[in-house]
């Protein structure tokens, strides 16, 4: 927390110049994708996802081959190409882009089962925000974890940034920080959050009793009461994907009390922070997002800038965006037409920028790094994306 954002960056960006492994003799690899495969919008089984089709690829690729120089000016040189299926596209840019865009969408979805929307978007906190998904991993998981980590590393090195949303925790586990118990509790599951610390403030007898009997008759319809005795809880709990655990050996047949209500409540809290860290499904993203940068990287970054540099801000800033456009052959920043383009944008709403984004750029978000910080209109840059604006190619007409 002791070095400005920007020179770590120039740090990073030195490093991750320095470990480039291909070379401009070396020709990009190649990976043809079928859109037919996932039309109709619904994706009918996740092998067909271009997650799926890409992971099948690459995964003969050595990464090497992927660890290509950054951005600066002009066109950059991606990780691979992408060649659609039956369609003509001029460059790489725009289907490389387009790939990243819909991979995140579906990661997002639920094709695919890597991410899990975290509990407290069911009650509005945190909505639409993702975790891993924790659970024991099969081989074919821990592959898909993999390239899911090397693509973050080949969003940093292209400078393209991934429409993801995912908690803090995530970010936090990546770069190795430790989870706040409290905090970060509370963001993924506040219900959980809630529920253990009612059990932490009880001050007698009666109240855990009240508690418990409140408890019960909230799971009547899934259980009935065999004994008519008292209702009590036993040291079970339902995990972040549903199944109910025991949270110690026989923890079935052990009923809370007021001695282990403590206990009862940090096993919950315990189990939670064991989910959201998820060493297994962690380790194989990490490897996969070292295989594309080098890991010593992330000590110097905070979990926040971690998501800046993968992800962007998730909001277009117009300004930026205006510093960043590059005015093709004959026009300029004065003509009606272009006075007229701006103060149009200027009216949207941040959803309609970004469908705007995704609609010339093939990219919902803007990359904010640039070598000229933040491009006054003095200062003389080649951002590595400007937004290009050109005149209408044809003579004909107004």
């Amino acid at each position: 927390g002791l070095i400005f954002y920007d020179t770590k960056v120039t740090v990073m960006n030195r490093v991750l110049n320095a470990t480039v492994q291909r070379t401009a003799d070396h020709a990009a690899p190649e990976i043809t994708l079928d859109p037919l495969e996932i039309v109709g919008g619904e994706i009918r089984s996740s092998e067909n996802s271009y997650f799926c089709q890409a992971a099948r690829q690459l995964g003969c690729v050595p990464s090497s081959q992927l660890c290509v120089k950054l951005a600066s000016g002009g066109d950059p040189t991606y990780a691979f190409n992408i060649r659609f299926t039956g369609e003509e596209v001029h460059g790489t840019s725009g289907s490389f882009r387009h790939f990243l865009w819909q991979v995140c969408k579906e990661l997002q979805s639920s094709s695919l089962s890597l991410l899990l929307l975290c509990p407290s978007s069911a009650v509005n906190k945190n909505k639409g925000k993702y975790i891993l998904t924790p659970s024991p991993i099969s081989y074919a998981e821990e592959q898909l974890l993999h390239f899911f980590g090397q693509l973050l590393g080949i969003a940093i090195r292209a400078d393209v940034p991934l429409p993801l949303d995912l908690l803090p925790s995530f970010w936090k586990t990546l770069v190795g920080e430790p989870l706040d118990p409290d905090l970060d509790l509370q963001e993924a599951d506040i219900l959980t959050y809630n529920y253990v610390k009612k059990f932490e403030n009880i001050s007698d007898e009666t109240e855990l009793e009240a508690l418990c009997a409140e408890i019960a008759s909230q799971h009547l319809a899934t259980e009935s009461p065999d004994c008519p005795n008292k209702p009590c809880c036993k040291f079970t709990y339902l995990s972040l994907t549903g199944e109910e655990v025991e949270l110690c050996p026989r923890g079935r047949h052990i009923p809370v009390g007021w001695e282990n209500k403590d206990v009862y409540a940090a096993a919950i809290r315990s189990l939670r922070m064991r989910e959201l860290q998820t060493p297994e499904c962690m380790t194989a993203v990490r490897a996969g997002l070292g295989s594309i940068i080098p890991l010593q990287l992330l000590t110097t970054l905070t979990p926040l800038e971690m998501e800046l540099r993968t992800c962007g801000l998730p909001y277009i800033n117009l300004e930026f965006l205006k510093a960043h456009t590059m005015y093709q052959v004959g026009l300029m920043e004065t003509d009606q037409h272009i006075e007229f383009f701006w103060s149009a944008l200027e009216m949207f709403t941040q959803e309609e920028l970004c469908k705007f984004i995704k609609f010339a750029c093939n990219q919902e978000r803007i990359p904010f790094t640039c070598p000229c910080k933040d491009g006054g209109p003095d200062t003389a840059h080649v951002p590595p994306y400007p937004m290009k604006i050109a005149p209408p190619d044809g003579a004909a007409g107004t």
